[in-house]
Parts: C-alpha cells; structure tokens; sequence
C-alpha cells in the first residue's frame, strides 16, 4: 500500500484508495471513542480523590460489563464511552515518552512493531490509511499538560502487552468501534470525511487549527485532515511570538513592462520619468546613463489598484496621470469593480476614483481633455457595447453616457482643438463622437456618432491607433500597414454611413507604410510622425505630405512595436510586444532598459553566493537576472516550458525542470547543456539540490520523486534512487541541513518524509521527523507555516512560500496579488504582517 499504482492499473487503485478511506473511517471512530474515555476518566478524577483512585481494585468484566480496552485505568469501565464529550486531555491513552520539556508524560511515536500501518501515513487525500500513529482526537489549540500517571497502562506500548493480551487488544478496538456509532449521527465517509468534533466548516474551505494534546496540530484543507507535530523544543503554541515581524516589505523593482497585450502604456511625463504598467502597479522609471547606453536609473510605483492595469493616459499638465484596472476578486471571493483613478504623479497621492460601480469587466481605453486645461475624461469599457462615458476629472460625476459599438474599441482621444470632438477606432471602424456637455450638468449631456466613411479605399479589419495632425486632420494606422489621413467633407446622399448628417468624415490620402500592422503613432514635437510596424518591426519617420524621412529597425529578439514616446531631445523610448521597453534614437538604434517575459512565469531559483536570479516560465525563455544592475545577464531559448529551476550550491551550474519530463543542467557562464535527461513523461514541477551538491531530488507530476548522485562541479548525474509513496503530485520538497532526508508536499495535501541516505525510503513515522532542520522551508504545508494559510482556504490560496536565510521571517505568495511576511516559525493562525503586491515583481 505504500507504492502508487502504476499506469493501467486503474480499477485495482481505485479499490486501493476506497480501502484507505475504509480505514480512515475506522481510525477516527477509535480516536472519538478514545476521546469520550479520556473525557470520562477526567471527570471521574475530579469527583473521586486521589487515594481512592489509585486504590480501587479493577471489577472483573462480565457479558454486560466488556472488558476494558487497555491504556483504560483500572477506575474506568467502557459503559462511560456513551457520555460521548469531547477530550481536553488524553495523555493517558498513551505510551509513557522521555519526550520534550513541557511534554515529559506525552505520547510516545510508534516505533517498531507499532509504526503505521498499511503503508503511507495519510495526510489528507492520500491513498494509504494511517495508522495508530495520530495520537488522538482534535483537541482544543492550548496544549494541556496532563497530571503524571507514569503506571498507567498504555495503548499502543509493545513493551506493556503480551501476546496474551493481543487478542484482547482487538476485540477491544472493535468494540470501541461498535460502541462509536452511538456517538455519529452516519459515518464519517457518508458525511464527506467531516470530523464530528471539528468546528463547523464546508469541505472546501479550511477548517479550524486543533492542537492533539501538546503533541501535533490538526487542519483541515477541503475536508481533509492534515496532522502536523510540535517539535519537542516548543512546550506550548502561547509561547510562540504573535504580530507581525519587525522586517517590511517594500517594491525595489519591477523587471517588465506590458506590452504584449496592451496599449496606452507608454508615456513621458514632465519630469521626465517614463511611465507604464505591469500587474497591479505602474511604474515610473527614470532612465540612467544617455541615449542608446544602459539603462539603470530609479524606479517609483503607484500602488492604488486591486488589479490589473490595463491603460494609461496623462493630464496635459504631464504631472496628473490616469490609470484604468479590470475587473477581479478579492480574496473573500467577492467581486472586485473596475475604476479609474486619478493621481498624482510626484506624491503617488490618489486625487479622484471614476466609476466604480459604472464599468463591466475592465477600462479598455480613456483619455483627458486638451483646450480646457484636462477638465474631462473620456473612458471606454470592455462590456459587450463597450459603452463610451465622459467624466467631470475633478468632482468624478458622469457627464454622458452611450452605447459605443459591439466591436472592440482600442483607441479613444479628444481632439486637442475641440473638446466636443471624441475619436474611437478599433474592429472595423473609426468613429467621430459630438459631445454636448449639458451646461456640465450630470448626465444631462449627449453624444451622437458619424461613422468614419472608407469609400473606395478597403474597410481593415483593425484601425489600433490614430493621431490628431495641427492642421486639425487625423492619421489612423491600420491592420493593413497603411497610414490613412481623415479630413471633413460635406455629406454625399450615396455615399453610406453619413448617420443623415450634414457633415462626414473621409480619407483625404493613403501611404502604405509597414508589411502588417501598424500599432503605434507618435506626433514629435517637430511636427513629424512616428509610426511603428508589428510584422516588419520598422521605426519609421514621417514628413508632410507622409514622406518617408528616416528608419530603423527593432531586432526581433525584442518583439514588434507597441508604443512610442518621446523623450527629451532625440531621444525616444519604444515599448515591444516582447515586454521590452527600448531606448534611443534612430540614428544610433536602441537598446533595453526594461525586460521581462512574455507569458507566465513559473521557475525562480536565486544564485547561492551573488545578487542574481533565475526565471523561466510559459515563453520558453531561461533568464538570469543581475539583481544590483536590475538589467538581464542572459536569455536562452529552452525550446519547452520551464517550470521549475534550482543552483547547484556551487553556483556553477543550474538544474531546470521542463513540463515534459526533461530536466536541463547549464553552466551558468557558457550556457551549455551539461545533461539533458528525461523521467517520465509527465512535467516536472520542483528541482532541488541538497545542501552539500551531492544529491539532486526532481519532483514530478507521475506522483514520484527521483533522486540523482551528483559530481563535486555538477556536471554529472547518475541515478541513485526514486521516492515512491505520495498519491498525488508533487508540490514542493525540501532537503534536511545534513542532506540525508527529504520532505515533501503533494497536490492532495500529503507531507512526506524520506531517508535519502537509506534507500529513498518512506519514513512512516513522521512524528520522529518533528525535530529535524531543513536547510530551505519552501513546503507550503508543515508545523512550521500552517498559521500562514487563512481562515476559509480551499488548498490553493497558498502558492509559494519561502523562508529567510536567518530562519527569522518567511515570505508568502498568494492568491490575490499579494506577497506576505510572517515571523518564522509561523505555527498560529493569522499571524499575516506586511505585504504588497506580489504578481508586480514578476
């Protein structure tokens, strides 16, 4: 019962696992009956004295009377079993132990002939059934030192039962568990596995934190138990620090920028500070060293949003910014609104929050006024219609509202001559917008629509950007690489769209100008244009009459253009759809400031003895970070997902887990392969070394851990052994200070301990582990970090975890966006410090 079932063997798992959950049953009927003994030999120990207890002469039992079960005092008979209250102690059910301070009459582990039985010891989920080594019932969380009883029989103690008596022994359990039903309204199984004596709690939420008599703590994660022992050096969970720790967190640095799916997020403010967004927080980068060198400046982040950002637009006095979030969900599970806020670019102050309550799903798109100083605001809504509205900046009241279109809007602008003049383009369309502001009386104004009329030039399925020209005409880039110029014509009665109006809006004149798309316009302050090209990556300058004047190309490791913003001087900044923002010049060309991957981030690995780390994820890019230039060292192409990776404590090589079974070892200088093997064929999800080098342990998906012998300079790797016993996938594992032992989390709540040393064997009794260092506290389930994981969890809030190098603090990813401190050892409940955003540092 200790070994998975291997592939085609379905039918005999399944019988497997429904005999574990048999026994499972099974035990936790003998833990209540246990506990209504331990609750009867207390009470009857406050109502009888000493002297008569200890002298009373056990009754010899009888068909009405059945024997005691042993580890029961000679005072107590099973009919007290029906009283059925829950315990507050019942050090007395088991084995005497020399234990730890504080705990000296506590339960001794099951050693020997006594260890848990039937393979694995279960931790919520698993398929192999624990045994008599979970002392107990879920008590209450204040461990409770019991009077000394050091003659009293024991359960459990092979060295106080005879073979004689083994016999008794089960009959007893058996009729503990007869007696059990008077206390269960059904089985435990029938009720999806609910403790009785749990506190109350749906199945897929965490439930309460118990302490087992001061000797483990029990919680519950989707209805499934998970006991944890207390190490001997802790006497009781009160003395344990509560409050946050004194260390904080704060934002240093964001290596990123959004912009492969995004637009409007790139922009110059007066300051000179670049501005743009990724995740939750938008960035303000001031650029080091002259155009065309390397970046390294100062970064300072505006923190205000609960969720994505997903555009910008600037206040024409270039200090005001504002920026739009999408909709989400907190980590109550309730819904998160999408708004606008309105901020202050040199405090970080918010001044104004727009809409909440007024946009569905997100802000696709807005933009300030110009001739009236930024008065107004115009936002565009990613519902269905994608409703258009127009908002008084400094009271945050809705002017006008209408109905947009059912296509995607991607662009939306005033006119910089005329504040009633609105500009959307996107799907299939560009529209000129009347806005009357009713006398700036809340919703009392109007908006009426003139479609964009093609003629004869072909309609493009997408129009991304446009740009207003100081003539008062306005350049669209479209999905076909032309740069269409619109001016005002009277109306033609044939000519379609025209809305009945008397004035319509038409081409004037059409350059081609990219192979692909166009998506980004920049007007220079010259009078020039910029376009940027998506397929052929062109940077191109553009005269009167749209003359070409000068180009350059972006190298394709860095993506396609997305936007363009100018600096001071010649000097530009370019953002890619590759998540680079570049800066330069088209003479000289341009080089990154700003990098970061291209979809979602998986593997982070820190170097053992430098300010470098290492990613990998989704985009099949293995990058290291130089963390004191913020700026990338290299970038390779794996080829596949990386989804996991781990220094050789040397730092001369690195090992990278892929989501095919492969795992890859590097030379972190040239870059080259060392090993390139393969276990399994299901992905790999945690790689780590042991703290000497020597060993090198590969979590996978197919429910094993394989560990390999590793070289002095690992280079080379053979085979050692595989960890086999977790009925589920692994999650994450951690090697012992002496490098000889292992534990491990699974994706069914497990925690497994391994001797490594010994043969990769299953240490089943896991409460001799209680004391034993780990080099790296990354396993997001133990005594140690059980207090990280807040009320209601469902298992999956908790996503990583990590503890400080002077074991002081342990840093925690959630969920939500946030990243957490807690002091270390965090073994009481909602003991959550500082935080901040966490998906921001990605």
């Amino acid at each position: 019962m200790d070994g998975a079932a291997g592939p085609g063997e379905g039918p005999a798992q399944e019988a497997l696992q429904s005999l574990s959950r048999r026994l499972r049953v099974q035990e936790e009927e003998m833990e209540l009956v246990k506990a209504a003994l331990a609750e009867a030999l207390r009470l009857l120990r406050l109502q009888a004295p000493p002297a008569t207890l200890q002298g009373t002469v056990p009754p010899a039992p009888t068909r009405d009377s059945p024997a005691a079960p042993p580890g029961l005092p000679p005072t107590c008979s099973t009919p007290l079993v029906s009283r059925g209250t829950q315990t507050e102690t019942e050090m007395e059910m088991e084995p005497p132990s020399p234990g730890p301070p504080g705990l000296s009459n506590g339960p001794r582990p099951p050693q020997g002939g006594s260890e848990e039985p039937g393979g694995t010891q279960f931790e919520g989920g698993g398929s192999s059934s624990s045994g008599t080594g979970s002392p107990g019932p879920p008590g209450v969380l204040k461990p409770v030192q019991p009077p000394q009883r050091a003659d009293t029989p024991r359960r459990n103690s092979s060295s106080s039962s005879s073979p004689s008596e083994r016999p008794r022994q089960k009959l007893s359990r058996k009729a503990a568990s007869s007696a059990n039903l008077l206390l269960r309204s059904g089985s435990t199984e029938s009720r999806g596995g609910k403790d009785p004596l749990s506190s109350p709690g749906g199945p897929g939420s965490r439930r309460s934190n118990y302490n087992l008599e001061g000797i483990s703590v029990k919680m519950f994660l989707r209805g499934r138990p998970i006991t944890m022992y207390i190490p001997s050096g802790i006497r009781s969970l009160e003395e344990l620090p509560i409050g946050p720790p004194p260390e904080t967190l704060s934002l240093d640095w964001v290596y990123g920028y959004r912009g492969r799916d995004s637009r409007s997020n790139l922009f110059v403010l007066r300051s000179g500070e670049v501005v743009y967004f990724i995740a939750c927080v938008v960035v303000l980068y001031r650029p080091g060293g002259g155009p065309g060198g390397p970046g390294g400046g100062g970064q300072r982040h505006y923190r205000g949003h609960s969720d994505c950002v997903r555009c910008l637009a600037v206040h024409p006095d270039g200090v005001r910014v504002a920026s739009g979030q999408t909709a989400g969900v907190d980590k109550d599970g309730k819904p998160l609104q999408p708004v606008v806020h309105v901020w202050d670019s040199e405090t970080l102050l918010k001044l104004q929050e727009i809409g909440l309550g007024a946009f569905e799903r997100g802000v696709g798109a807005l933009a300030f006024s110009v001739v009236d100083q930024g008065a107004f605001l115009c936002v565009v809504d990613d519902s269905n219609e994608h409703m258009l509205s127009v908002w008084d900046c400094s009271r945050g009241t809705k002017l006008a509202e209408i109905k947009s279109t059912n296509d995607s809007v991607l662009a939306v602008g005033f006119s910089p001559r005329d504040s009633s003049c609105i500009i959307t383009s996107g799907k299939s369309h560009v529209h000129f917008w009347n806005w009357s502001g009713g006398a700036g009386v809340p919703g009392n104004g109007t908006l009426t629509r003139k479609q964009g009329v093609f003629g004869k030039y072909k309609k493009p399925k997408f129009i991304p950007c446009f740009v207003f020209l100081p003539d008062g005409d306005i350049l669209t880039g479209d999905s076909e690489g032309n740069i269409l110029t619109w001016g005002r014509s009277l109306s033609d009665s044939k000519t379609p769209g025209r809305g009945g109006a008397k004035e319509t809006y038409g081409i004037v004149a059409q350059a081609h100008a990219h192979e692909g798309s166009i998506f980004a316009l920049c007007l220079r302050r010259d009078g020039t244009v910029l376009s940027g090209g998506g397929r052929d990556r062109r940077l191109v300058q553009w005269g009167p009459g749209l003359v070409a004047l000068q180009e350059t190309e972006i190298p394709e490791h860095f993506g396609a253009v997305r936007a363009i913003a100018e600096g001071p001087g010649s000097e530009l900044l370019v953002g890619t759809t590759k998540n680079a923002l570049l800066r330069g010049d088209l003479a000289q060309g341009f080089s990154p400031v700003i990098q970061g991957h291209t979809d979602e981030l998986w593997g982070l690995c820190t170097h053992p003895s430098q300010n470098r780390f290492l990613t990998c994820g989704h985009d099949r890019q293995l990058c290291l970070w130089d963390g004191e230039g913020h700026a990338l060292a290299w970038s390779i192409d794996l080829k596949e997902t990386g989804l996991c990776a781990d220094f050789h404590p040397s730092g001369a090589v690195v090992a990278v887990g892929l989501n095919t079974g492969r795992w890859l070892v590097l030379d972190t200088e040239t870059r080259e392969i060392m090993s390139d093997v393969t276990d399994g064929n299901e992905q790999l999800s945690v790689v780590r070394y042991s703290p000497d080098g020597m060993y090198l342990a590969i979590g996978s998906h197919d429910n094993m851990i394989y560990i390999y012998s590793v070289s002095s300079d690992g280079a080379k790797s053979s085979r050692f052994g595989r960890c086999v016993g977790h009925s589920s996938f692994i999650t994450h594992l951690d090697w012992s200070k002496d490098g000889n032992f292992i534990m491990s989390n699974s994706g069914d709540y497990e925690i497994l301990y391994w001797d490594v040393a010994a043969g990769c064997k299953l240490l089943r009794n896991r409460y001799e582990s209680r004391d034993r260092e780990w080099a790296t506290y990354t396993c997001v389930l133990g005594f140690h970090v059980y207090g990280v994981w807040p009320d209601g969890s469902d298992g999956t809030d908790i996503n990583s975890l990590c503890r400080s190098h002077n074991e002081r603090v342990v840093a925690v990813a959630d969920d939500f966006c946030k990243v957490h401190l807690f002091q270390y050892p965090c073994a009481r409940a909602r003991r959550r410090a500082a935080s901040t955003g966490a998906t921001a540092a990605t």
